[in-house]
């Protein structure tokens, strides 16, 4: 779980054009909320049109029901899901009951293709199912209906019969949802059920998944349980989760899994525990990154330490800028970034002009960025177009945006002629923007590049939402 490449928001705005619910928009449910307008208009729900034939005469109903083959039946439930009829989900959930494994999961991933709010009961129930490949498309399906993004027919067979062969080679989920997105509290308390349920390790892991994409709070305490399970799968999509969320109150609870024997959960915990802020952790992470023979636990402990950016660390970041390893130099210079000690600056420049690693050099520029200096803040904001480390100048714009002294200076860059660069610093300002952004945005709202305009869009809706879930300001 390489955090260092993801920073703040670990390139969750790969989820950005698909995370809102397609059918909401044109029937949204009563809860949840329904989600922003995408940027680039994901397909209409389908709904009832004036010419379906009624649940009880539609031929594909008739198919569906027992007395067919069961490639007949499971033919009728994808067309079902494909044609969109409201009226049949009545039929669809009854059949969940059926006998047939691969017709119930061909049932979930047909009700899953409505979008609308009546199939959740239907899919929270498919979580229960006996059958791992039901239960792995369920959670997944739930998890879609806010993000857009939902398994395909024949995936979770596949998923079913290759998990144990993929179980070695974990990778980190960056993936979650826009900020503002309402979910509905049944489908949280469903997924950390998913997430105990002991009889299907693969659908445990895509709970605990689930629950970090969703940025599910009220699940931080069941995700710190699994972050110590032996199973060190779901221990790591645990603390991936946890970094998601980012519930800082969970960090001192996690922090004796820093001495771990098991390596990629000692490592992930590292870096979990600095995104937590969980000063704690501090003076271990130390010791690891100066005493663990161990280099990849040493780049981990660096990791979590730039992370902190604890100012006790300045020493410790600033004699590591010279470090041959260019990931310890990275974390070095994110560190510095975050201490933001004006003392650092002499060794800064020093480093920059040495520094031939892209990684590393970006996040010095993002320390000098984070002291004042106008040219490494243009380097950023021009990296924001890069392929490989585009999103890593914008996670670092993020954060440098978090302070509302610096947030102005983005501004400017908000008439740029590059389309990319306008639509990514919306992006930006999504996850940082305040009150004062919003007339910025309004003119951007408008801009002659569609793709820059819904982004535009969503960011307003973001940092509205942000507004309405804030504590009233205490009367002076």
């Amino acid at each position: 779980m390489r955090h260092s490449y993801r920073i703040v928001v670990f390139s969750v705005l790969s989820l950005s054009c698909a995370s809102l619910l397609w059918g909401q928009a044109t029937n949204p449910p009563q809860t949840p909320t329904a989600p922003p307008t995408a940027p680039t208009p994901a397909p209409a729900a389908p709904t009832a049109t004036p010419t379906a034939p009624a649940a009880g005469t539609n031929p594909a109903v008739m198919l569906l029901k027992q007395g067919h083959t069961e490639s007949v039946r499971v033919k009728a439930a994808r067309d079902l899901g494909n044609e969109g009829d409201l009226s049949t989900i009545p039929a669809l959930a009854s059949t969940l009951n059926d006998p047939s494994p691969k017709l119930r999961r061909e049932v979930v991933l047909a009700l899953a293709q409505f979008h609308q709010s009546v199939v959740l009961p239907p899919l929270e129930q498919a979580t229960k199912d006996l059958d791992d490949g039901v239960r792995i498309a369920a959670v997944q399906c739930l998890v879609g209906y806010y993000t857009g993004v939902l398994p395909t027919s024949g995936f979770t067979g596949f998923m079913k019969k290759n998990w144990q062969r993929a179980a070695g080679h974990f990778e980190g989920d960056d993936r979650k949802i826009d900020p503002g997105i309402a979910i509905d509290p049944t489908v949280v308390t469903t997924l950390i059920a998913a997430m105990k349920d002991t009889r299907s390790n693969a659908a445990s892991h895509e709970a605990a998944k689930g629950l970090g994409i969703l940025t599910a709070k009220a699940a931080a305490p069941d995700l710190v349980a699994a972050a110590h399970s032996s199973d060190t799968d779901l221990a790591r999509e645990a603390l991936n989760s946890l970094s998601k969320i980012k519930d800082e109150s969970s960090g001192p609870q996690l922090v004796d899994l820093l001495d771990s024997p098991n390596k990629d959960v000692k490592r992930d915990a590292c870096s979990t525990v600095g995104i937590l802020r969980t000063k704690g952790a501090l003076p271990k992470l130390q010791w690891i990154y100066q005493n663990d023979p161990d280099e990849k636990d040493k780049v981990a402990a660096m990791q979590g330490l730039a992370f902190l950016g604890d100012k006790a660390s300045v020493p410790v970041f600033t004699q590591a800028l010279s470090s041959d390893s260019k990931d310890i130099r990275q974390g070095a210079g994110e560190g510095l970034a975050r201490a933001a000690d004006p003392q650092s600056l002499g060794e800064l420049q020093k480093a920059i002009a040495l520094e031939k690693d892209a990684s590393p050099k970006l996040a010095i520029e993002f320390a000098l960025a984070a002291l004042g200096n106008a040219d490494s803040l243009n380097e950023l904001v021009n990296d924001l177009n890069a392929k490989i480390r585009g999103d890593v100048a914008r996670s670092y714009l993020i954060e440098l945006a978090r302070n509302p002294a610096f947030l102005p200076k983005l501004y400017t860059y908000l008439q740029s002629p590059d389309a990319g660069i306008r639509k990514h610093l919306c992006e930006v300002l999504m996850y940082s923007g305040d009150q004062g952004s919003l007339q910025q945005l309004d003119r951007l709202a408008h801009d002659p590049d569609s793709d820059v305009a819904a982004t535009a869009l969503r960011a307003k809706r973001a940092i509205r939402a942000r507004s309405d879930a804030a504590p009233p300001a205490a009367k002076s």
